[in-house]
């Protein structure tokens, strides 16, 4: 494997930083990194917030989940889904454009996605760890006013970069599914008993499937906090809508 492959395979979530600041070029590098992201037709929609507010970083440790490591990480970054300056740009310049639509909020996350890999993998490549966190989409009308978003913005994924505790690094990094399982050929492949057993087995350790699959609901798809999203999402979504 060369540095690259390598790089993706070794890049794991880090959650616990060492206390020292990440130097103003390579954040330099990172955003830099961030924008050569492929694009839908090169309209580059969206827009990354660089929270550098200590009493900002301190209320989205808390908005997002209650989540300490959020205000001790170096580099915060927001990857908003951002229609909003395109729209804007169509009316000031008399383009007579439609309104936003569905279509369109789903192309500025894929952007804004993408962006937020590159990133994150150009961090990794000079040392510095990063976890993504998908709770910046929950509590819609308070980070829109923590962070003024206007109707056509949406807050796709917040990324919280530094270097990376020797625990952390130490930690093994999460087993990923099969290739098997998540690699169709051509058409959609419905998984069902041995097959979808086959797809989880190495992540339930000494459980059963089922006793872990039934607990992993719990945690996960019925909580609180992935109601809490999936309502706030709906909100967001009124104005594409």
């Amino acid at each position: 494997m060369n540095e690259v492959i390598q790089s993706l395979f070794s890049r794991k979530s880090v959650r616990s930083f060492e206390d020292r600041p990440i130097p103003s070029e390579d954040k330099l590098l990172i955003l830099n990194a961030a924008a050569q992201a492929p694009t839908a037709g090169n309209q580059q929609l969206y827009t990354i917030l660089d929270i550098t507010d200590q009493e900002l970083k301190d209320r989205l440790a808390v908005t997002c989940d209650n989540q300490p490591f959020i205000a001790k990480a170096p580099l915060v970054l927001i990857f908003c889904a951002d229609f909003q300056k395109w729209y804007d740009a169509f009316l000031e310049t008399g383009a007579s454009p439609r309104k936003p639509a569905p279509g369109d909020l789903l192309l500025a996350v894929d952007d804004a996605l993408i962006a937020a890999q590159n990133a994150v993998t150009a961090a990794w490549s000079l040392g510095i760890g990063s976890c993504y966190i998908g709770d910046i989409m929950e509590q819609c009308r308070v980070h829109r006013e923590l962070l003024a978003l206007p109707d056509y913005v949406f807050p796709a994924a917040m990324a919280v970069f530094g270097y990376p505790t020797a625990q952390q690094m130490e930690r093994p990094k999460p087993e990923r599914c099969p290739l098997s399982s998540i690699v169709h050929e051509n058409t959609y492949h419905s998984l069902h008993g041995e097959e979808l057993y086959n797809t989880f087995k190495g992540r339930f350790g000494q459980k059963s499937y089922e006793d872990w699959c039934r607990a992993f609901c719990q945690r996960k798809y019925n909580s609180d906090f992935s109601r809490e999203m999936s309502s706030s999402v709906e909100e967001y979504l009124k104005s594409w809508l």
